[in-house]
């Protein structure tokens, strides 16, 4: 029988909590997803709508799922069923916990190939690979590692190894250890590489494309893809900030921690974009090259400045530290269910869930080459081209996701009471009935705009 979660499973601070979910939502969705799609839709006019669903949607949201988390105490799965209990509703909110972490752990098992994609490219840069590098050669250089079974094998090993030794280790022993190194880490490089962007590369361009926003460019489906990047990287509804909520100590208040995270986490989005576009307008480069910025299009730009060996290494530790933070509260709850549920140590519940996650990777490995002519959902006309990692891509982020999230912030705005509710704020406090307003109404709309479109 699952127990509530002891001192040894939980936060030694308010800030180490904040720093743990710092590093759940700054990942690779702020650092590689982020400036892409700000590329290709509209820059400053995307930028200003991502920073009204961050307050509008992405902030409540993530309240509701910290507050959830915290009132269950226990691994997502369990967390829903004693909630529901509490409030006297069906168990069976208890599945709604099995979606949460099958999402999260779906998403690591490809995340974690396209996160090995930086342990090479680090090396690479390092090395004064891309000193000289064109576009054919930098196409060449990204086709090369994706076509190498073997290689991209071995990163993705060692990927996942990482992991589940930090996990293995414990909250306080391992994850708070982890981020407590790593994301300071992270905020340093991000701040120090922005800072050699604006001076070498064409910072006026950059912040203009940025921070001026074009409203003619703001259209239906530039409204969408803002909102999912919201939900995105605030990791909205998912298991990892439901399980760091768990671990969150009552003395502390949720709609501040959070409030700190979702400012914290959209300034490391913008900071991203102030290190990627003034290299790509410096040197005459697309903004919108889509998913192959950072690993065909900065490389040339990394290959022709003045210390791109050093700051091309850089930026890719800092996109593999961005990573690995968020790759721990996708593992996480995996490992906590299997020892709070299943009686499995720590240890050994990180050992197998992290041999099953590199075991189903491995078909995202292959995708890119062997097994590139496989089409899993090829029965659908819509998705007749998608490859595995495609398709797993698609069934995650575009549908367990956004139906994941909606419940959740139906289930905290609806179904919950009153009084648990306001817990945070006070039935009176206008901040409460304004929260009350955007988790009943705005959010679900939100989330089920996402899914629908």
């Amino acid at each position: 029988m699952e127990t509530a979660v002891n001192d040894r499973k939980q936060w030694s601070s308010e800030w180490t909590f904040i720093l743990a979910a710092l590093g759940s939502a700054v990942g690779l969705g702020n650092i590689w997803r982020f400036p892409y799609v700000a590329g290709e839709n509209g820059g400053g006019a995307f930028v200003l709508l991502y920073l009204f669903f961050v307050l509008g949607i992405g902030l409540p949201a993530l309240i509701a799922t910290i507050m959830i988390g915290r009132r269950g105490k226990l691994s997502p799965i369990r967390c829903f069923e004693t909630v529901a209990r509490q409030e006297g509703l069906s168990s069976n909110w208890m599945y709604l916990g099995w979606l949460l972490v099958l999402s999260a752990f779906l998403l690591l098992t490809f995340f974690s190939v396209v996160a090995s994609w930086a342990f090479d490219y680090l090396v690479k840069s390092a090395t004064g690979t891309f000193t000289g590098l064109d576009a054919d050669s930098a196409t060449a250089l990204f086709d090369g590692l994706t076509s190498s079974a073997p290689r991209l094998v071995i990163w993705h090993g060692l990927f996942m190894g990482f992991t589940l030794i930090v996990v293995g280790r414990g909250i306080r022993r391992g994850i708070e250890r982890a981020v407590k190194i790593m994301m300071p880490g992270l905020f340093v490089l991000l701040l120090v590489l922005a800072c050699y962007a604006l001076v070498v590369g064409d910072a006026s361009r950059a912040l203009s494309f940025l921070f001026t926003p074009d409203v003619s460019r703001i259209n239906g489906s530039v409204m969408l893809v803002a909102l999912g990047q919201a939900l995105l990287s605030l990791s909205v509804g998912g298991a990892g900030m439901l399980v760091y909520g768990a671990y969150l100590g009552d003395g502390v208040s949720i709609p501040r921690a959070a409030a700190v995270i979702a400012v914290a986490d959209t300034l490391a989005a913008l900071t991203a974009g102030l290190v990627i576009f003034p290299l790509v307008f410096a040197f005459g480069l697309t903004p919108g090259e889509g998913p192959g910025l950072i690993f065909v299009t900065l490389p040339i730009a990394f290959g022709q400045m003045p210390g791109g060996t050093l700051f091309g290494a850089m930026f890719f530790l800092l996109l593999l530290l961005a990573a690995l933070t968020t790759a721990l509260s996708m593992f996480e709850p995996v490992v906590a269910w299997l020892e709070d549920s299943r009686g499995i140590s720590r240890k050994w519940g990180a050992l197998i869930a992290g041999f099953v996650a590199w075991s189903l990777g491995l078909a995202t490995v292959f995708s890119f080459n062997i097994w590139a002519d496989v089409r899993p959902l090829g029965a659908f006309s819509a998705f007749q081209d998608m490859t595995i990692f495609n398709s797993v891509e698609y069934v995650v982020t575009s549908l367990l996701l956004p139906v994941g999230a909606f419940l959740l912030s139906a289930f905290a705005g609806w179904l919950i009471t009153e009084k648990t509710r306001a817990h945070e704020y006070g039935e009176e406090s206008p901040f409460y009935q304004l929260w009350r307003i955007l988790v009943r109404y705005i959010v679900p709309v939100g989330m089920a705009l996402v899914f629908v479109f």
